[in-house]
Formats: structure tokens, sequence, C-alpha cells
């Protein structure tokens, strides 16, 4: 099944390319790229204005105190543990599975059907939404690991191929493990007095979420495709570095990333 779908994604991205030319999207992006690698700040600093925000928000239009709305930060802190424990064990409980031997061995052969660079990135692509599809923590860590599976079997840029791995996330809502399709699927959940208890059929299965799926698992392989740049504007990594580097890293750049 995946060496046909892989076949069809390939054949639709030389459709496209004939239609659309070479690099199309690549053309598009470069001023964009140069306009976030020189001005894009720290991610924590994002973090400090969205907290300020919410101070002043919560004086300015619900009339609390500067005082009680610290007060309101610091105890709604640690009511996050709990949340923050769940999306660590999410996280750690998708790399201990995507670790195992037996998924590691599938990765690597799958990684051998690639001939091309824009070959491993349609392919990488489509692992990723696979993957994010049943659980996005095991998404987030099998596009991490497939990409470096790929990169030491094939030339291909390397930050696009790290890109397309995450962009697998964007169906992780709709998948299995969307968290609001769950809980609104649970007896006794937090708005059940507003809107009742909704099953999954009508959410994650439903022909609507399954046709965006559908649609996404088409569409964004192929404009991960057209973003490759030329030869000359590649990025590669050294498979010798890839090799040596354990894959404990790829957990750690998750975790830091998601706990900012």
């Amino acid at each position: 099944m995946l060496p046909q779908a892989f076949s069809l994604a390939c054949q639709q991205q030389n459709k496209l390319k004939k239609i659309l030319g070479d690099n199309v999207l690549d053309r598009a992006a470069k001023p964009m790229v140069s306009l976030v690698d020189k001005y894009l700040p720290d991610p924590y600093l994002f973090v400090i204005i969205l907290t300020l925000l919410s101070f002043v928000a919560a004086m300015v239009f619900q009339g609390h105190s500067p005082m009680a709305v610290v007060e309101m930060w610091g105890d709604g802190f640690w009511n996050l543990l709990t949340f923050s424990m769940q999306m660590l064990l999410v996280l750690v409980t998708g790399f201990m599975m995507a670790s195992t031997p037996l998924v590691r061995g599938i990765l690597n052969r799958i990684a051998g059907l690639a001939r091309t660079p824009g070959q491993a990135i349609v392919l990488v692509t489509f692992i990723a939404l696979v993957a994010s599809w049943i659980n996005w923590g095991f998404g987030l860590v099998v596009g991490a690991l497939f990409a470096k599976a790929l990169a030491r079997q094939i030339r291909v840029h390397y930050p696009l191929l790290i890109a397309s791995a995450y962009s697998g996330f964007i169906v992780w809502h709709g998948g299995l493990a969307g968290s609001i399709p769950l809980t609104i699927a649970t007896e006794n959940h937090f708005t059940a007095d507003v809107i009742g208890v909704i099953g999954t059929s009508e959410t994650i299965f439903a022909f609507f979420n399954l046709a965006i799926v559908a649609a996404l698992f088409i569409i964004v392989p192929l404009v991960n495709r057209l973003m490759l740049p030329d030869e000359r504007d590649s990025v590669y990594a050294d498979p010798k570095i890839l090799d040596d580097e354990p894959d404990t890293c790829v957990f750690r750049a998750i975790v830091t990333t998601h706990s900012v």
C-alpha cells in the first residue's frame, strides 16, 4: 500500500512541476526565509510578550487588580503540572515506540524507496502525516528519526527535510489522538452540560474530517516538494555526524521545543 501511495504522490508531483515550473515555491519563499532568518525572535520572547498581554487584558477587560492577576498567575501555574506530565508521557512513550528495533527497521526500509531529493521530501512528509494521525507524540519522533534515516542515504536539503518531517503534525487534531474530540467523547467532560457527549463517529471518523485529512495527505507533500531549492542553494548534513549523534538528541530537541 505504501509504495503505491508514494508512487502516486511522485506522479502528481511531476505533473505539478510541468504546470507550475520547477522550484516555484522555493523562489516565492526566499524573501520570507531571509526575513525570518534576520528578524524572528527567540521563542521565549513570545512567552514573555503573551504573559504581559494577558496580564494587561485581565486588568483592562476584567477589572482585576495587579496583585490579583499575579496571584491568579501563580496559583494557576502549578495546576499545569498534571497537564505537563501528561504531555511528557506522550512524548516519552512515542519516543520509546519509535526507537524500537521493529519500527526503526521499518523506517530504514521505507527510506530506501526514495531515489531523489524530491522523493525524499515527499516520503518524509507522508510518513510524518501517517504517524501524527496515529498519535501526535509518535508522529513528532517518527518524523525526526525518519528524516535522519533519509539524510544518511540521500543528499537532500536538510532544513526542508526537517521542516517536512514536522509538517505532518498538521493532521494530529483530526487524528486518533485529537485532544478535543476525545475529551468531548468522554462522559462528564467539562462542557457536557452545554454540548453533551459527542462520539468520535461525529468528529474523528466523520466524513468531513476524513476528507480534510485525505486532502492534506495529498497537498502537504506536494507543497513541501515545490519548496525544494536548487542544488547550489541546498544545505546538506554530513552523514557521519548523523551516525555519531544518538537518537536521544532528537528527543531532547522535541521536549525543549515544546516546553517553550
